[in-house]
């Protein structure tokens, strides 16, 4: 009896060990992952997860009772890129399509892929031919806006994501473009949304809906 408890002892100083270093290993494997999770992850979701939004945007609902109880909006020169680019590629659009352009805007700006500020985002490849990722900045029509009613909205939805409201609407997408047209690089990414007269792409994401 007393030589099978002994036994038994000496086994379990010998597996001690052995547990703690697969825990250990365990361990190391799950701070990879989560390391490589955080340099993967867009920087504005890191923003939104420490920066808290304003009241405004925490009750944000993508109708127009939530639109007409915002002020009127103002702001610098980010601001004014973001409007303007709302303005002249979404206006016609549902709110919830304003928003979904705006989410594609700033995931390219948190792109390594992309410059790296609105204003760069949107006048991206502006003055080379058919380098223009927004249409509207090589179009050679001046940019005026005929519609102020139709600014001031866009110009809400661009305050409300400058200030930190989600981007839940498109999946991380950094491409888009209207229904009415088959661009040729929309065949090599995935598409992540539908959302009124737009689809919506990125790598590696599952289609959507809204």
């Amino acid at each position: 009896m007393i030589k099978t408890i002994a036994f038994a002892v000496a086994a379990l100083c010998v597996a001690l060990p052995a547990a703690a270093e697969v825990k250990q290993d365990n361990i190391r494997r799950l701070v990879n992952m989560e390391q490589r999770g955080l340099k993967s992850a867009a920087r504005g979701h890191l923003n939104g997860l420490i920066v808290p939004a304003s009241a405004a945007v925490r009750g944000l609902t993508y109708d127009h009772d939530w639109l007409s109880s915002q002020p009127k909006a103002s702001g610098g020169a980010q601001f004014e890129c973001l409007a303007e680019a709302l303005y002249f590629e979404a206006r016609g659009e549902s709110l919830k399509g304003q928003f979904a352009v705006a989410e594609v805007i700033l995931n390219r700006v948190d792109s390594p892929k992309f410059p790296n500020s609105v204003c760069g985002v949107v006048n991206q490849g502006t003055g080379r031919k058919h380098a223009c990722q927004f249409s509207y900045t090589c179009d050679g029509i001046p940019e005026h806006v005929g519609e102020p009613r139709a600014w001031d909205d866009v110009s809400k939805v661009a305050k409300a994501m400058l200030s930190g409201a989600p981007r839940a609407l498109t999946n991380g997408a950094t491409f888009y473009h209207t229904k009415a047209v088959n661009p040729y690089w929309s065949r090599k990414f995935a598409k992540t949304a539908s959302i009124g007269h737009h689809y919506f792409y990125s790598a590696g994401y599952q289609i959507g809906s809204n």
